[in-house]
C-alpha cells in the first residue's frame, strides 16, 4: 500500500475519537464534517453509505509480502509479461507519456513502474468499496490520524461530483490505475483529456498526469536519474553504505564504485544502498529515489519499483550475487526484540526489515565489529 501526501486536517467542532461503537463514530464524523462547512444533506447520503469492513482490517494487518529480501521480491514482480506489457504500454501511450515527462519531469519509466506494480497497468484495481474502507480505517485506532483527512477529502470530491458512493479501489483507500487516495485527486488531480472530470479507472491520461503532478510536487526533480546499479571494489568500507550516506557521486567514483550501465552523474550526491548486503546486488540511490519514499513507505517495495523503472528505459537485469542468507519473519521478529531490548528504535516489531531496524542493525554490526551493511543475518542474530 502507499501513503502519501497524508496532511493532518485540524479537528473542528465535535471532532470524532477513534474506536467505540461504529455508528456513533460514523454520526460524529457526519458532524465533524457539516461543523467543517460540508452540506449537511451531501455528508448524510455519504456517511449513511459508509460500512465497517472487517475485510479492510484484515489487509491492514497482512502485508507478509514485504518480509520477503529484494532479490525475491524483484523476481516475483517483474515478470517477463509485465516486462512485455509496459513495452507495449510505453508504446500505445507514447505521446501521454512525453506529455507528462514535458510537464512535470517524471521520466516515462517511473510512470510506467508504478503503474505495473499498482494495478497491472491498470487491469487490477481493488474491489473493496473506497468509502467503506476509509472509515473504517479512520475508525480504527491504529492509525486514525493518516485516514480521518483521506474520508474528509472524499466527501469534498464527492460533493463536486468526482467521487460516487460506490467507487471501489485498494483495501487502504487508493483508487484508480495509479492508486492514489482522496486527497491527491483532489489537489492535483488532472482532467489531460479534457472531459471535463478526473477519471482515474479509466483515463489513462487523467492518470499519468495526475501521479506526474503528484511526484512532482513531492519533490521528483527532472532530468535526473534515481537508481543506478554498480559494482563495488573488493575490500569497500561497508559502513559507508546506507541511505544516510549520501556524499558527491565523484567522490564513490574515487572509492572505485563503478557503473554496470550507463554513466555516473558525478554532478549529483547519491547513496550507496545494498538491500541485500554486501553479497547481492548495489545500487546508487539518487536524490529522486527518497522522493519514492513518499509513495510507499516500503524499502523493498521503492526499490524494486525505482529498479523495474530503470528495466523499462533499458538497463540490464541486476547481477544478484551471492548474498548471505537473511531471516525470515519470524527470525526478524526476534531480531527486533533484542534491537528495542538494546535501546534501539526499529519502527515496530512486525518482521519487516525497514528503514529503523536498519539503522540498528548497522549500529550493531558496527559494535560487533562485522561488516556494516544493514543486512541482518543468522550470526547477528546469534551474536545479539
Amino acid at each position: 500500500m502507499r501513503l502519501a501526501l497524508l496532511a493532518l486536517l485540524a479537528a473542528g467542532p465535535a471532532a470524532a475519537d477513534c474506536g467505540g461503537d461504529f455508528a456513533s463514530f460514523r454520526d460524529a464524523m457526519r458532524e465533524e464534517a457539516v461543523a467543517r462547512g460540508a452540506d449537511p444533506e451531501a455528508a448524510a447520503r455519504f456517511f449513511a453509505a459508509a460500512r465497517q469492513d472487517p475485510r479492510t482490517l484484515e489487509a491492514d494487518r497482512r502485508q507478509g509480502v514485504f518480509q520477503m529480501p529484494f532479490v525475491d521480491f524483484a523476481r516475483r514482480l517483474i515478470s517477463a509479461n509485465r516486462m512485455e506489457r509496459g513495452r507495449q504500454m510505453a508504446q500505445r501511450h507514447d505521446a501521454v507519456l512525453d506529455a507528462v515527462e514535458e510537464t512535470y519531469g517524471v521520466s516515462r519509466g517511473v510512470l510506467l513502474a508504478f503503474w505495473a506494480l499498482e494495478t497491472d497497468y491498470g487491469a487490477v484495481q481493488g474491489d473493496f468499496r473506497t468509502l467503506s474502507s476509509l472509515v473504517t480505517l479512520a475508525h480504527d485506532c491504529r492509525r486514525p490520524e493518516l485516514f480521518r483527512p483521506q474520508v474528509f477529502a472524499a466527501l469534498e470530491l464527492y460533493e463536486r461530483g468526482g467521487f460516487a458512493l460506490d467507487t471501489t479501489g485498494a483495501w487502504a483507500g487508493e483508487i484508480g490505475q495509479v492508486q492514489l487516495l482522496p486527497e491527491e485527486i483532489l489537489h492535483r488531480g488532472v482532467d489531460a483529456d479534457g472531459d471535463g472530470a478526473v477519471t482515474l479507472k479509466t483515463s489513462v491520461p487523467d492518470a499519468l498526469h495526475t501521479a506526474g503532478a503528484v511526484l512532482r510536487e513531492l519533490g521528483w526533480r527532472a532530468g535526473e536519474p534515481w537508481l543506478q546499479e554498480v559494482s563495488v571494489p573488493d575490500g569497500f568500507d561497508w559502513s559507508r553504505s546506507g541511505l544516510a550516506g549520501k556524499r558527491p557521486v565523484a567522490d564513490w567514483a574515487a572509492m572505485g564504485v563503478a557503473p554496470r550501465w550507463g554513466a555516473l552523474r558525478e554532478d549529483l550526491e547519491a547513496a550507496l544502498i545494498v538491500p541485500q548486503g554486501r553479497g547481492g546486488p548495489a545500487f546508487l540511490a539518487y536524490p529522486n529515489f527518497e522522493v519514492l519514499f513518499e509513495w510507499n513507505e516500503s524499502f523493498v517495495y521503492v526499490t524494486t519499483a525505482a529498479y523495474l523503472a530503470t528495466r523499462l528505459e533499458g538497463a540490464p537485469v541486476f547481477d544478484a550475487g551471492s548474498p548471505e542468507p537473511g531471516l525470515d519473519g519470524a527470525r526478524m521478529t526476534r531480531l527486533q526484540e533484542r534491537l528495542s531490548a538494546l535501546g534501539h528504535d526499529v519502527g515496530g516489531i512486525d518482521g519487516i526489515l525497514g528503514a529503523r531496524t536498519r539503522d540498528a542493525v548497522r549500529a550493531e554490526q558496527a559494535r560487533l565489529g562485522m561488516a556494516v551493511d544493514g543486512w541482518p543475518t543468522p550470526a547477528l542474530l546469534n551474536a545479539l
